[in-house]
Parts: structure tokens; C-alpha cells; sequence
């Protein structure tokens, strides 16, 4: 339901349309004066209020700036100076003086009403005011031993992004307080003693090898690692009801287990096994092989057809439009979407779009190109103090983060775009428009990975002339 609350010279105004002309700021398309712009011209034009024909007077009483005004005359950007300056006092009546940046950089949101309403929430209220006045250390393990968990770690990220707390692996250090609190819900001493040794040296040392090669851990290996140590324990916890020790176990044992266990289980519980093996804490005993499961592939009928509802745009978000295309033109994983920047977008010297995928950088045909240069100029969540400067070509709501890919993938499921699928049936057509030596290079796949998939593909390119070497005389009709 609509609210009235404004009448322009051409009518009323609902309540949605007036803070979007409170909120947009620009040179006038009639006086050329850089100023709010809440007038819209019968060709589109933006203008002042002046130029408006009057549309009232927007001009905040304390500051003289023009925008929304929150109370009694007072803007939305003074108003939350208040806000800020009252939660982060550290008793003294004065902000503590370590969150000066955080403080400067909530102040200096594009969208000062997001500000006011999020600090008017008693969650963020409350872990502000008990990181202002001393309660916890100011490190990143004092602050997350704060019970609103949720503000907790977008506080957090403001303030990793504002140079107070120093930057980590933010999936590392979740995982590393996920995992310390479930060994002490395990009643068994030495069971804990060794999931501490499995954890240390067949996850954490991992894990670290992989941030110092990659820059980041990212969520699935964390995540499959507490699928993976839930599965051992309850394996364990199974053999300790029966009496029984991991250095009981029989290969009847493993064999009844995983024929009666699904796939998955089949997979996630190996790694324990065969770490308890070498570490001689079980018998040395046979495992079932890794049995690799076919892509289900889509037709390339269903994609074209993808494609075009995409170039349509009906109802789609701008943000899902070149997330989709990503994967349907350029079969791009997730994780390599969501690291995407807007300095991966390019334009060469005839103006054609070009995204950095691999070496050399893509081009982007119309008119796909257009999508994009209209989400790179309309890139969501920079309004708040979050992401006012973020770089991220899908900036997230997280302060210097982009989407998850959790959020990547879900914004694909409600589109009915399946991803996996998707991208598996886009390589194998790309392969067959170029060898995968090209592919791999310009899209950022491994050569191998592509020669294989062209192989099982049956894409054969070993009867092309090679690059610099004159090809054969051509085959007559007859041929």
C-alpha cells in the first residue's frame, strides 16, 4: 500500500519516489548548478528544485546541506552525527578515539536514512556501545565473543575496512572458532585430544597453504571440513557405543558401512579414515575408490534460450543479468565471479567492452556489452558505509566483501538458471568454436582441464594446421 506524502506542481508523490529525489544529487539539466536534483523534466531531465518549479525547501537548518530531512529541519547525515557520537562515547561524554574511523566512515554513508535506522536497531546499538566503552578487547576475538553474532561480524568488517581491526581470512577464523567450541562439546577427552591432531595437521595447515596460494580460503573448504569432521565423529561416537575402538575396526566393517551409506557419506568420512590410518590409530584397510559422477549436462537449446530471456531482461535484476550471462556465455565458476572487479572491465581503443577473464582479457559482443556497462554504473549495496569505495563488480552488503557465493548461487536457483549445468554445457560449446589452448587462456581455465573436457566432448583439434605453417591443398566436392 502506498502513502501520499508529497504533492509536486504535477501531482502527488508516494513516500518510495520522494526519498529517491531526496537522495539524488547531480548538475542540474537547467541552471547547471551541482545540487540536489529531486525535479524530473518531461524529457527526463534532472533538476533542482528551483528549476522545478519550487518544490519546497530541502535545506538542512544546521549544516545548510540539501537532502532528506529527518526532524525539525535537521538532515539525515546531522542526525546521525548524533547517533554516532552518542552510541561511541566511552563514558566520557567524548568518542573514544580508536573509532574515529569507524565513526567517520558510518557519517559519510551516501544514504544517511540506512544509517539512522540500523543504529536506531538494539543489536548494533549494543555491541557499538560495548566496544566503545571497553567491554571487550578491541581485537577480533573480543569482539566476536559478543553475543548479537550477526551485527557482531558486520561491525567488524566496518572496522577491518575503517584500518582499526587488521584484515584475516574471515572463512579461517570462522572456522577456527566453529571448531574450538565443538571439541568442547565433545565428552571424551581423548576423542578431543584427537580431532585436535586431525584438525591441526589435515585442515589448518592446508587451509593455510591454500590462502598463501589463492590470497583467500573461501566457504566451501571450511564448510566441507565440518561436514567432514561431524561425519568421523559420529563414526566414532558409533564404535564407542558398541564398546569398541577405531583400532577395532575390520574391513567388514568399512564394507557394511558404505554399502549401506550413501555417496556422500562415502566421500566426506575418507579423509578421517585414511588420516587414522597413517597416524596407525586404525587398521590399514581398503577404501572404496573415488568414483567421479557425471555432469548433467543442458541442452544447448535450453541455454540459447536462457540467453535470450536474459538480453530480454523482463523483471530481472541488473545484478542477475551479467551474473547470468557470466555463466552462460563464459562458463565462469562462482568463486571466480564473485572475485571480479570493475577493474577487470575494459574498454579497448574502439570502444568495444572487454572483462578480464584470463590472458588476453574477453570481449564482450552486443549486445551483452551494454548490460554490463549499465551494472557497472549501478553496482547495489554503496549506499551505506559498508562499500562506498568498493571495487567488487558484485559488492556485498558485508563491509569490503563481495555477494557470497551462497548468495551468487541462490540469485541463479530463483532465476531457474542451474549453474553447474550451465556451465558445463558453455565450455563444451566454446571448445568447439576454438581450441582449448585459446579457451583456457582467455577465459582463465586450466589447458589441461580444457584438453580433457574437448576429449571426453569428442572435440578433436589436433587436425587444425598449426599457427604459422601453410594448411594442406583443400578437399575437393567430391571428398
Amino acid at each position: 500500500m502506498l502513502v501520499w506524502i508529497r504533492r509536486w506542481p504535477d501531482g502527488l508523490i508516494c513516500s518510495g519516489c520522494f526519498a529517491r529525489a531526496m537522495e539524488t544529487y547531480g548538475i542540474c539539466d537547467g541552471c547547471s548548478t551541482d545540487r540536489l536534483l529531486p525535479g524530473i523534466g518531461p524529457a527526463g531531465q534532472r533538476w533542482c528544485t528551483d528549476c522545478a518549479g519550487g518544490l519546497g525547501d530541502f535545506t538542512c537548518t544546521r549544516c545548510g546541506r540539501e537532502g532528506w530531512r529527518e526532524h525539525a529541519g535537521i538532515c539525515g547525515w546531522c542526525v546521525l552525527q548524533d547517533r554516532v557520537d552518542e552510541i561511541l562515547d566511552d563514558g566520557t561524554g567524548r568518542l573514544r578515539l580508536e573509532l574515529m574511523p569507524l565513526a567517520a566512515l558510518i557519517i559519510g554513508m551516501k544514504r544517511p536514512r540506512s544509517g539512522v535506522l540500523w543504529l536506531s536497531r538494539p543489536e548494533p546499538r549494543s555491541v557499538l556501545r560495548a566496544i566503545a566503552r571497553g567491554k571487550v578487547p578491541l581485537t577480533h576475538e573480543g569482539i566476536h565473543s559478543l553475543p548479537e553474532r550477526r551485527s557482531t561480524a558486520y561491525i567488524r568488517d566496518l572496522m577491518i575496512t575503517a584500518g582499526i581491526l587488521p584484515p584475516i581470512d574471515k572463512s579461517l577464523f570462522y572456522f577456527e572458532q566453529w571448531w574450538l567450541g565443538w571439541l568442547d562439546e565433545l565428552p571424551n577427552p581423548e576423542q578431543r585430544k584427537m580431532y585436535r591432531l586431525f584438525i591441526t595437521w589435515h585442515y589448518l595447515r592446508a587451509f593455510r597453504v591454500r590462502i598463501d596460494a589463492r590470497g583467500e580460503l573461501g566457504y566451501a573448504a571450511p564448510q566441507l571440513a565440518r561436514h567432514q569432521l561431524r561425519a568421523a565423529a559420529a563414526f566414532v561416537a558409533g564404535l564407542t557405543e558398541q564398546g569398541r575402538s577405531l583400532a577395532d575396526v575390520t574391513q567388514a566393517d568399512l564394507d557394511r558401512l558404505f554399502a549401506e551409506g550413501t555417496p556422500r557419506l562415502r566421500d566426506i568420512l575418507q579423509p578421517f579414515l585414511r588420516w587414522a590410518m597413517n597416524s596407525r590409530r586404525m587398521p590399514r584397510l581398503e577404501l572404496p575408490p573415488f568414483v567421479q559422477r557425471p555432469v548433467l549436462l543442458l541442452t544447448q537449446q535450453r541455454r540459447i534460450k536462457l540467453i535470450r530471456r536474459v538480453h530480454d531482461g523482463d523483471g530481472m535484476d541488473l545484478t542477475d543479468r551479467v551474473l547470468a550471462l557470466l555463466v552462460l556465455l563464459y562458463a565462469q565458476p562462482l568463486t571466480r565471479i564473485q572475485q571480479l572487479t570493475v577493474d577487470d572491465i575494459g574498454i579497448d581503443d574502439e570502444g568495444h567492452v572487454l572483462i578480464r577473464l584470463g590472458d588476453p582479457p574477453t570481449p564482450v559482443p552486443a549486445p551483452f556489452d551494454e548490460i554490463i556497462r549499465q551494472h557497472v554504473a549501478a553496482r547495489r549495496n554503496q549506499t551505506t558505509g559498508a562499500n562506498i569505495t568498493s571495487q567488487w563488480l558484485f559488492p556485498g552488503r558485508a563491509s569490503g566483501q563481495p555477494l557470497h557465493t551462497t548468495s551468487l548461487r541462490d540469485r541463479l536457483r530463483k532465476l531457474d538458471i542451474p549453474n553447474l549445468s550451465n556451465r558445463s554445457r558453455a565450455i563444451r560449446e566454446l571448445l568447439r568454436e576454438a581450441s582449448p589452448i585459446i579457451v583456457a587462456g582467455m577465459l582463465g581455465y586450466s589447458p589441461t582441464g580444457s584438453e580433457r573436457i574437448a576429449t571426453e566432448y569428442g572435440i578433436a583439434w589436433h587436425h587444425y594446421a598449426p599457427l604459422g605453417k601453410p594448411a594442406g591443398r583443400p578437399p575437393r566436392l567430391s571428398e
